[in-house]
């Protein structure tokens, strides 16, 4: 990992972390779309039993909900993170300090929510953990706008890739994320995550181990283009996937703005991605109830 780290700092001098591609001295301050300089800001470290079976297991995941993102959900669920950027500043020290208070509480993994804009921060506060007895999984929680780059670089260091896949169609991603070819480069990065990880392996106790588990949530009028998601996941990935479904989507942030986001899915648009999983052969994973 120290070979690697002058080459992920590299991509944070002008920075290069994410597809976004901003070209900002992240080292002298300043902020690109996401807004974070080189410092680490979080919002919580903390064991966390909301997240899919195998991730919080029967203790729970260590969760570090990292501050801010390099997406802009008009309807993000945690938008006082993400695009308010409540958080704490810290240092890689702090950092690495949370992970091994969360390993001593008995986390199943490390989980890193929205890391892609800090990861250079991430990656140098991650040498010192291990330096310092971190022995758990990590998961990388990301919205899936990644860089083929960045991603290279946490081979085999990430245990557990859990992105999103939210959008089949650009035009959606740019007017509701602002995020100008995300499906190549989410499409890609599903590729190479599956490349360094595997399918999903899931220990006798029920708790994963590695792999990667994907999430999609379905918005109101197929603005997520679920099918095709599915389908590029069951022919270009594997139908062994697993995936997580999710119908918990409502009215947040931004989305009372668009008459298409400002109200809850309907059990006909999540019967329909339920349909869709089946078609596909898609038997590994998650449905929420509707």
């Amino acid at each position: 990992m120290h070979r690697r780290l002058n080459a992920v700092k590299n991509l944070a001098r002008r920075c290069r972390l994410c597809p976004r591609r901003c070209g900002v001295k992240r080292f002298a301050g300043e902020l690109g779309e996401c807004r974070i300089g080189y410092g680490l800001v979080y919002s919580s470290a903390n064991l966390h039993c909301g997240e899919e079976p195998p991730i919080s297991g029967f203790r729970g995941s260590g969760t570090i909900f990292l501050t801010s993102c390099n997406l802009h959900c008009k309807f993000c669920q945690n938008f006082p993170i993400s695009q308010l950027r409540n958080g704490i500043e810290t240092t890689p020290e702090g950092l690495a300090r949370q992970m091994l208070i969360l390993q001593a509480r008995g986390a199943h993994n490390i989980n890193f929510v929205t890391p892609t804009h800090q990861a250079a921060a991430i990656f140098e506060a991650l040498i010192i953990a291990y330096e310092n007895g971190l022995r758990l999984p990590v998961v990388y929680n990301c919205g899936g706008y990644e860089s083929l780059e960045m991603l290279k670089l946490w081979d085999g260091i990430i245990d557990i890739y859990m992105p999103d896949i939210k959008y089949a169609d650009d035009n959606a991603a740019v007017e509701l994320s602002q995020a100008p070819d995300y499906v190549k480069h989410n499409r890609s990065a599903l590729k190479e995550m599956q490349r360094q990880v595997g399918m999903l392996q899931i220990d006798e106790n029920g708790v994963a181990v590695r792999g990667m588990l994907i999430r999609h949530l379905v918005l109101p009028e197929n603005l997520a283009g679920t099918a095709e998601s599915l389908k590029f996941i069951a022919e270009e990935l594997s139908p062994q996937s697993y995936i997580s479904l999710m119908s918990q989507y409502f009215p947040a942030f931004q989305a009372h703005h668009d008459a298409r986001l400002a109200r809850k899915i309907s059990a006909i648009e999540y019967k329909q991605a339920r349909e869709a999983l089946d078609k596909f052969g898609l038997n590994n994973g998650w449905v929420q109830p509707f």
